[in-house]
């Protein structure tokens, strides 16, 4: 499942001021490759992974997943849509600290219709992320690298085709930054999704298959990265 973003504009309003965002966007992703987008704060990066994973809505412009445009969808099939098709990733981890690991990752099925065991999925996806250990566990006793690998196994429980990541090592240092980030890696290899990650660790993004380049709501470069492809 491929993505295709088409002449996508969008602006924020306060009141009758309308504050342009993004301005004539168009891009394509292919689920085979791991891409970064980054720029300067402000840029527009998270703004378009967030139309990207129809947490907002367009003002203009259109986004394909393979032939479904979602920018026409109403919001129950948007919805359905976005459980079967996307997992988020975000850089503060949403947890809910009352809950276990365990409990934490299985709450994103909740009134949810799955064709799957979600026991012995929310196992196999414990195993994938180093958790297992840890699976009755509270968030208060994991480290902020341990609560975002948590946060990464409940975008995964669904089987997504899409991971959208924005800034998922923001709040992490050096060391979990890089383990989160293998982990993602190795989730696209092992899962079979397409990544999108956010990010402003150009050290990060050059390991991605691409890099897309932002500035001022607008895409300046799109380039593979030669030493991975």
């Amino acid at each position: 499942m491929n993505i295709n973003v088409s002449r996508l504009n969008h602006s924020f309003f306060t009141g009758k001021v309308e504050t342009p965002i993004l301005f004539d966007v168009s891009c394509k992703f292919d689920e085979r490759e791991v891409t970064a987008i980054v720029g300067p704060s402000g840029s527009g990066k998270s703004t378009l992974l967030s139309l990207i994973g129809s947490l907002d809505s367009p003002t203009k412009g259109k986004i394909f997943f393979d032939s479904d445009d979602i920018t026409i969808m109403d919001n129950k099939n948007l919805s359905l849509f976005r459980f079967n098709t996307i997992g988020f990733v975000f850089q503060q981890f949403h947890l809910l600290h009352s809950l276990t690991v365990r409990e934490n990752i299985l709450v994103a099925l909740l009134n949810k219709k799955i064709t799957f065991n979600k026991s012995e999925r929310v196992d196999e996806i414990m195993n994938l992320i180093g958790l297992y250990d840890k699976k009755n566990s509270l968030p208060s006793q994991l480290s902020g690298g341990q609560q975002q690998r948590v946060a990464i196994a409940r975008a995964l429980i669904n089987h997504p085709r899409w991971i959208l990541a924005d800034e998922p090592t923001g709040n992490l240092d050096s060391e979990n930054g890089e383990l989160i980030f293998n982990l993602l890696l190795n989730l696209h290899e092992q899962e079979g999704c397409g990544v999108i990650f956010v990010t402003h660790d150009i050290a990060l993004a050059e390991r991605a298959d691409r890099i897309i380049f932002m500035q001022d709501g607008k895409i300046i470069e799109d380039r593979r990265n030669e030493a991975i492809c």
